[in-house]
């Protein structure tokens, strides 16, 4: 950073959505030379942000400057052509097209005149010395330099899809540098990469750092942020929370700012709330439900092992991107794993979709209530019936009387708020609508429960009416799985917790361990 004057000023940025404050007066730079995180949890406004600046989203109020000079793209397209390029985490190029035509998509080099042969100028016709056509020597020779900056040689004139994820990520990379940028956002361009190709990533981006170019990288891998970054910005609820040095800003430090507390708040929380901890209520002769041997997904996560007892409810804690829900769709069957094995009740079991989990006797919640969890156009009663119908199979149908029965029973035990079990189940709260997604797995009677994020959106006093439930589960011998963005809500119902950085298993904390600190120390990779 060797410019006083940033190359990039968002002052006081604001967007509102129906109903929801996106950002609030954010400010932000950027230097020449520079890679700058920008950090937060789910909802910190992040995405919003990037968007404002790309043209994606106009800001209702604040100023954009590049270079001191005012700017409001209007579309990506306009930010393009002002120097401001993205690569996004999902490759947007073509993958049945070579590599030099995806760099020049749109931008081929052209030349006019008669072929390389007679024959060809002959059956071509007169209008080829007058249409332009592509110079394909032209573009794969300007192919390899622009790569070749990025110390890449490859084969140009092969389809992009015949290299692997890292290539294609660098070949956006490439076709970006080729459109003379002044800002690179990379959106979370390591997700789908290894180890190896993370490091040649992160190599290129370092070069094109020292060479000036001023990148913004959004991830929400702890360890990589402090590896590539200068500096942090941190956003958490739309609001900026502050502009961090990263080698001076601790991770301990940069965890807690984007919960929003400080070190001596987790530990009065952990006081506080110790007393409704739950135990192991069968103790050391609880029965093994669940027993899982290195199961893991390239790509998705590390493999992992796990054990879930009668009667215990096992956390999983980690900030946004640590691999938590990634871990629970492996568990239910949701994505196939590529390795390991899963055992329910001692025995081995096949669960590669989620109706064999089902089967096996595992339920799952899940954190996207309004895609994957509540059908807003069936009825409380079709909601709730759904998991069993499906456990039963399309020639066991449940009569609707039957279905009544079972509906009307969930209801009054999760004391879910209805005019009737016929009622619209897009009419409930939010609340009530994560009562019945509950009520739909408790109706198969599964001896494990996996919950992801099973309060989030809901207000505080449903949230209490779910963790005491959790906690009654558990009681009666289920076993249960809790995923919270919250640590509090994690210390509170857990008898274990694992936790999980980067998509890896790193640790799992029990008795005196359980607390809000422990979990941040351990994720921040201290003692």
């Amino acid at each position: 950073m060797t410019d006083e004057m940033p190359v990039l000023t968002m002052n006081k940025i604001t967007k509102t959505f129906p109903g929801v404050k996106a950002l609030s007066s954010v400010d932000f730079r950027l230097f020449k030379g520079e890679v700058h995180a920008i950090m937060g949890q789910n909802g910190a406004g992040k995405s919003t942000l990037v968007k404002v600046l790309t043209g994606v989203h106009a800001q209702d109020s604040g100023e954009i400057l590049l270079e001191g000079k005012p700017i409001r793209p209007e579309s990506p397209l306009a930010a393009q052509k002002l120097g401001i390029s993205t690569v996004y985490q999902e490759i947007n190029l073509c993958p049945n097209l070579t590599v030099a035509e995806n760099i020049f998509a749109g931008r081929q080099p052209m030349r006019r005149g008669r072929g390389r042969s007679f024959w060809r100028f002959f059956f071509g016709g007169i209008l080829s010395l007058f249409v332009p056509r592509i110079d394909w020597k032209e573009m794969t020779k300007r192919s390899e330099e622009i790569l070749k900056r990025l110390n890449i040689v490859i084969d140009v004139t092969q389809i992009l899809s015949s290299y692997s994820i890292a290539i294609q990520q660098l070949v956006a990379i490439a076709r970006v540098l080729d459109i003379s940028s002044k800002i690179l956002i990379l959106d979370e361009p390591t997700s789908s990469l290894d180890e190896s190709e993370v490091e040649q990533l992160f190599k290129v981006v370092r070069s094109l750092r020292d060479q000036g170019l001023a990148i913004i990288f959004i991830t929400h891998f702890l360890d990589q942020t402090y590896q590539i970054s200068d500096r942090i910005t941190i956003l958490k609820n739309g609001e900026f929370v502050g502009e961090f040095q990263a080698k001076a800003l601790p991770k301990l430090d940069l965890i807690a700012k984007m919960l929003g507390k400080e070190l001596s708040e987790f530990s009065y929380a952990t006081e506080r709330d110790q007393r409704k901890m739950t135990a192991t209520s069968a103790g050391k002769d609880a029965k093994n439900l669940l027993t899982v041997k290195n199961l893991g997904l390239r790509g998705s996560i590390a493999p992992f092992d796990l054990e879930l007892d009668e009667a215990e409810v096992l956390g999983l804690a980690g900030l946004l991107g640590s691999g938590r829900t990634e871990m629970a769709r492996l568990i239910f069957g949701i994505d196939g794993a590529n390795q390991g094995e899963i055992r329910v009740r001692g025995k081995k079991s096949a669960i590669n979709s989620p109706r064999n989990a089902m089967m096996a006797g595992i339920g799952f919640c899940s954190e996207d209530r309004k895609n994957e969890g509540i059908f807003s156009d069936l009825t409380v009663r079709e909601n709730i019936i759904l998991a069993l119908q499906a456990k039963n199979g399309v020639f066991k149908f449940i009569s609707p009387r039957r279905q009544l029965e079972v509906a009307d029973e969930l209801i009054k035990s999760l004391a879910i708020v209805t005019a009737s079990a016929n009622s619209m189940a897009g009419q409930l709260s939010g609340g009530n609508q994560q009562k019945v997604m509950l009520a739909r797995w408790l109706a198969t009677n599964p001896a494990i429960l996996i919950l992801d994020e099973p309060t989030r959106g809901i207000d505080v006093g449903a949230k209490l009416e779910i963790m005491e439930l959790i906690l009654s589960l558990s009681r009666r011998g289920m076993g249960l799985i809790f995923i919270s963005s919250e640590f509090e809500e994690v210390v509170r119902c857990s008898s274990r917790i694992a936790v999980l950085k980067d998509k890896v298993k790193i640790a799992e904390l029990d008795g005196d361990d359980i607390n809000e600190t422990s979990i941040m120390r351990t994720i921040a990779g201290g003692n």
